[in-house]
């Protein structure tokens, strides 16, 4: 079994965490890839190190230790390959990881198939510029519009296969997949969704309005976005919190359905609605 392992060492106790990681799962005989860029940290360790997306093509499984902004990191190449990802959790909250620490023994699941693959629906984000630029990207959580410098407040107007379906003043708008649901959006007033479902949300951002609501809108929905700020100010276009691109008036943004799925390993069965209640009904402690 090759497993690829994607830490994430600018967070606290990674080093320590993918450290145990590699000796579970050497102990259990698994062939352990890694990139590259950490050739120099486990060099002691017999680890098989190369580019990435060539270990992520012939691997098994990813461990992704890190917290979700990792694993989103990790998802557009694990997508790519159709690898299925564990998330180790050493952030804050930690919502498509798996496992936390006190829990890393249960990586020797991953050897007896004693796990579940949730399949994450992804979106396809579109930028045509009035140039003729096309910029594409596929996400995982989200493509946000949000007022860039200097600009006070936008327009944007929402269509769905040509029909208006909001026309709006706000700071910015949110177009998250189940999955980023519980990210974002969550924030700007948007429900918790269920990850496995297939949905396009659309939340608004402090709309200048009495009467904003989000809007969950079916999987196969094609939606064009265009925005208008005052001149010589833009909106900013981001993918799962990656600046895309800038736009104007001029400009369009399609989002739709991605031909690509994120798959997510879990091995302790249904922790979503624990990680809920835990992360999100209690204080976060510093």
């Amino acid at each position: 079994m090759n497993v690829f392992i994607y830490p994430n060492l600018n967070k606290r106790n990674c080093l320590l965490y993918t450290n145990q990681a590699y000796s579970i799962l050497s102990s259990e005989k698994v062939n352990i890839l890694m990139s590259d860029e950490y050739s120099e940290v486990f060099k002691e360790n017999n680890i098989r190190f190369g580019n990435t997306e060539e270990l992520v093509s012939l691997c098994d499984v990813i461990v992704v230790i890190g917290g979700d902004g990792t694993i989103l990191r990790c998802s557009s190449v694990a997508s790519k390959y159709d690898k299925p990802i564990l998330g180790l959790n050493c952030g804050t909250l930690g919502f498509m990881a798996s496992l936390e620490y006190n829990e890393i023994e249960k990586l020797r699941q991953l050897c007896t198939g004693e796990y579940t693959v949730s399949e994450r629906m992804m979106m396809n984000v579109t930028v045509n510029k009035a140039d003729g630029t096309v910029i594409t990207s596929d996400v995982l959580n989200d493509v946000v519009l949000m007022r860039g410098e200097n600009c006070k407040i936008a327009d944007f107007e929402v269509r769905k296969s040509g029909s208006i379906i909001s026309a709006l003043r706000a700071d910015g708008v949110i177009f998250s997949t189940a999955t980023g649901a519980s990210a974002y959006s969550l924030s700007a007033g948007g429900p918790i969704i269920e990850p496995d479902m297939k949905c396009i949300e659309f939340s608004q951002i402090c709309a200048h309005s009495l009467f904003s609501r989000t809007i969950v809108f079916s999987p196969d929905s094609e939606l064009t976005i265009k925005s208008v700020c005052p001149d010589e100010t833009y909106v900013i276009v981001t993918a799962d919190g990656n600046v895309l691109s800038k736009v104007n008036a001029q400009d369009t943004v399609e989002i739709c359905r991605s031909d690509l799925t994120t798959k997510i390993i879990d091995l302790t069965g249904g922790s979503f609605f624990p990680t809920v209640n835990r992360k999100l009904m209690t204080p976060l402690k510093q």
